[in-house]
């Protein structure tokens, strides 16, 4: 588009030759980058995005503390320059979580050809919830949400979301098995679990009272997560 502008105005229109001659002698000269278009993670418009949905998540807990606004320096490296800025704009946002769902929406658009940058993002929004020790109930849903925004599968996010978080709650990290699995192979691993910790099996094998109750305990978390589990893939598949 910048290149059809530019031999449009210079009266080349659709002569090819011409336009890469154009593009060949700015090269030489070193021009041509002043005529190249900044990909969309570099705009204002991407970082304040960016600045405001980090803020907004950090309040979902109902306190944005300093760490994770440090945190979210960090992760974005903010010039010298453009610290005392993106804390304005930082602050400013972080006053409630109202109209996140927009920021989120927003970055979507710009990002829409640049799916790694959108993952990384995602990230760095986990990153920042995690920073203070603890990943609240409704900074959980806040990362889930701007997921769903950003078109990504629950699946995914569990994904992205395991390389920060460790929590027994997943019913995938209670089976033990990846959340990108086949349903053939959940279902496989639960039997698999189920013959294993079986009290019956337990107590044949000669097991003591203490063991076959922990067994018991383990068994009904196992068979609640795999309802879990069931249960979130059935929404999915119906959505």
């Amino acid at each position: 588009m910048v290149w059809e502008k530019i031999t449009n105005a210079m009266g080349l229109g659709a002569n090819a030759g011409a336009r890469a001659a154009v593009a060949e002698l700015l090269g030489r000269l070193g021009l041509d980058k002043l005529f190249r278009a900044s990909p969309p993670h570099q705009s204002a418009a991407f970082t304040s995005a960016f600045v405001a949905l980090a803020a907004k998540m950090a309040k979902a807990d109902g306190v944005a503390v300093l760490i994770e606004r440090d945190a979210f320096e960090r992760f974005l490296e903010t010039p010298p320059e453009d610290v005392a800025r993106v804390r304005r704009l930082y602050d400013l946002a972080k006053q409630d979580t109202s109209g996140f769902e927009a920021y989120a929406e927003r970055i979507a658009r710009l990002l829409r050809d640049e799916p790694e940058t959108t993952r990384c993002v995602l990230e760095c929004l986990i990153y920042v919830a995690c920073s203070d020790g603890i990943l609240h109930p409704a900074e959980d849903e806040f990362l889930r949400t701007v997921a769903e925004k950003f078109g990504l599968s629950s699946a995914e996010f569990r994904r992205m979301r395991a390389m920060f978080v460790r929590d027994s709650e997943s019913p995938y990290e209670i089976l033990g098995i990846a959340p990108d699995a086949s349903d053939t192979e959940i279902k496989g691993h639960f039997r698999k679990l189920v013959t294993e910790l079986h009290p019956d099996k337990l107590i044949a094998a000669g097991a003591q009272p203490p063991l076959v109750k922990a067994a018991t305990a383990k068994l009904a978390t196992i068979n609640a997560a795999y309802e879990a589990i069931l249960k979130e893939r059935a929404m999915e598949k119906g959505a």
